[in-house]
């Protein structure tokens, strides 16, 4: 049976949960705490990064969201989630590293930082200039998503993909954390609001981090 090393809030282990719930994937979930920096966990994975999966029977290790995602998807031929032409394989492989960096670096990481991290490592209080802008561009970058589903009916073409899972993994965690204003942003509320209704994410909107309790509409896929 597979493990997963994750916490509640690490965007990169929902996408990769995410996937495995598209693809019809049985694993065990280890909650992982990075900043613990455990021993054991540190064992698997020296940078003391999540998410991590194991398969002792196998022998197997898998490190990083984007090399477990890209193992399933050569190894489960179930629900394709990198597909179609080489063009159209690299239109989502473009845009899922778009969500893993740039989204993430400037939106979900300080979100992050500011109300978690600060709160549980540092025990200081949140920044809120550091705050205001990740929600300013939060907004830009929402609004880019817009003109994609607006010409798409899914972000990276016609289809279900990995870029359309890495989004909603990273939009969730900013969600659950107050970083996203939905006003004006409607085609992406209405992609969002299916995807919050898909099988695969429903356990992600009922996990909740300690003492961090996200906004009322969080878990609501109509919003």
């Amino acid at each position: 049976m597979w493990l997963l090393y994750q916490f509640p809030l690490c965007p990169f282990s929902r996408k990769v949960r995410l996937l495995l719930g598209e693809k019809g994937i049985g694993y065990d979930l280890v909650r992982e705490s990075p900043w613990a920096m455990r021993d054991e966990f540190l064992d698997l994975n020296p940078a003391g990064l999540t998410p991590v999966m194991t398969d002792q029977e196998r022998g197997v290790t898998l490190l990083d969201s984007q090399a477990i995602c890209e193992y399933f998807e050569e190894t489960v031929e179930k629900v394709p989630l990198i597909s179609g032409t080489a063009a159209g394989r690299a239109e989502v492989r473009r845009l899922t590293a778009f969500f893993d960096q740039s989204f993430y670096g400037d939106v979900v990481g300080p979100l992050l930082h500011e109300r978690m991290k600060k709160r549980f490592i540092e025990r200081a209080p949140p920044d809120a200039r550091v705050l205001r802008e990740a929600m300013k561009r939060a907004n830009v970058h929402m609004d880019y998503m817009d003109y994609l589903l607006d010409h798409r009916s899914w972000m990276a073409g016609g289809t279900l993909s990995l870029a359309d899972i890495a989004a909603a993994a990273h939009l969730s965690v900013a969600d659950y954390l107050g970083g996203i204003d939905w006003a004006g942003h409607e085609p992406v509320r209405r992609w969002y609001a299916g995807f919050k209704s898909r099988p695969s994410f429903r356990p992600l909107l009922s996990e909740r981090m300690e003492v961090i309790a996200p906004p009322p509409h969080y878990e609501k896929p109509d919003f």
